[in-house]
């Protein structure tokens, strides 16, 4: 490592951790996206509103935590219910 401070090499390894851990609750966030979405096109709305809960659970702490922003949080929010709501219609 190039630097000498010990205060910036803490610094990088506290980095390296908490980015590992962000990507590793992204990552969690973006599966959980991907099964209800998966439901919804499937045109399986039990299994769906099942997991709207659950995924609004993890959208709302990932977004308690910064992860992703506040607006995006609610934009995904938003597009589930109304992708939902669409299918549950047409069905």
């Amino acid at each position: 490592m190039a630097t000498r401070h010990k205060s910036a090499v803490k610094a990088n390894r506290q980095t390296i951790k908490r980015t590992e851990h962000n990507r590793e609750l992204r990552s969690k966030l973006r599966t959980g996206l991907k099964v209800i979405r998966a439901a919804i096109d499937a045109g399986d709305t039990e299994s769906a509103k099942a997991a709207l809960s659950e995924t609004f659970s993890l959208i709302d702490k990932m977004s308690a935590k910064k992860i992703i922003h506040d607006n995006t949080a609610g934009r995904y929010k938003s597009r589930l219910v109304k992708n939902l709501s669409k299918k549950t219609a047409s069905a």
